[in-house]
């Protein structure tokens, strides 16, 4: 970094800030460095495009590349996030799935072997924030249908609600499963992520198969905070969720 800094005369506290987020740094900026750098063609455009919209209230993003732009954001989010709140109808969410289910979900998703492999290795970096000594605070709140529907095989689905179980036990995570019989809800409509801030507005990251879309309006994020009320309403209790993954497990 200091190297870096002296090269391009740029202040190293701020190139530093700029590395870790703290500050957004501007496109004229970004193009000397990845020029510096001699960063290649397609990884230069995509990183100017993102530099362009960053202020922007909301983007949407669905580059194809090897990890998609929208992964680095969600990885950004999942580092400085103070607490984390996955609601997720029909899989185990991401920061929870052991490599053999996440492998199965990837192979299936229609990309290169070598991309399934590359995100994989992401996917479980991704879930080293739940352990460590400062770990992430995660309320998931999952279906039922999410912990009963087979990925893959049985010795699969046995080992990853093994793998919920404990993770379940520990104090900086909560499990939650809203029963299938509970009927409609606004949950069912699709998955969501929201991410609070120790000092920054909150963020609620919608995944879909081929985009995902970020939000940070005050009235979208109050939207999503009474929805999850509502599922955290409709949702067993840490130690029924519990029991219902142990019956699961036999």
């Amino acid at each position: 970094m200091r190297e870096l800094a002296r090269a391009l005369e740029i202040d190293p506290r701020l190139l530093s800030q700029w590395e870790l987020g703290i500050r957004v740094p501007p496109v004229e900026e970004v193009a000397r460095i990845l020029g510096y750098l001699r960063v290649e063609q397609p990884t230069t455009r995509r990183l100017l495009y993102l530099a362009q919209h960053t202020k922007e209230s909301n983007w949407l993003d669905s580059h194809p590349a090897d990890l998609p732009a929208a992964l680095t954001a969600v990885i950004q989010c999942e580092r400085t996030a103070s607490l984390i709140t996955n609601w997720s109808p029909l899989i185990i969410p991401g920061l929870l799935q052991t490599p053999d289910y996440a492998r199965v979900l990837l192979a299936a998703s229609g990309i290169s072997i070598e991309d399934a492999d590359a995100r994989l290795v992401v996917r479980l970096a991704r879930q080293r924030i739940l352990s460590g000594p400062k770990p992430i605070r995660l309320n998931a709140i999952m279906s039922e249908l999410a912990v009963r529907e087979v990925v893959g095989d049985e010795d699969i689905m046995s080992d990853q609600i093994d793998h919920l179980l404990r993770l379940a036990l520990t104090s900086n995570i909560s499990v939650r499963i809203v029963p299938a019989e509970v009927g409609y809800h606004p949950g069912k409509s699709g998955m969501f992520a929201l991410y609070e801030f120790p000092a920054d507005p909150a963020v609620v990251l919608l995944e879909h198969h081929h985009a995902s879309a970020f939000i940070n309006e005050l009235d979208a994020i109050a939207s999503y905070r009474k929805l999850v009320k509502v599922l955290l309403g409709k949702a067993l209790a840490e130690d029924a969720s519990r029991g219902l993954l142990r019956e699961l497990a036999r």
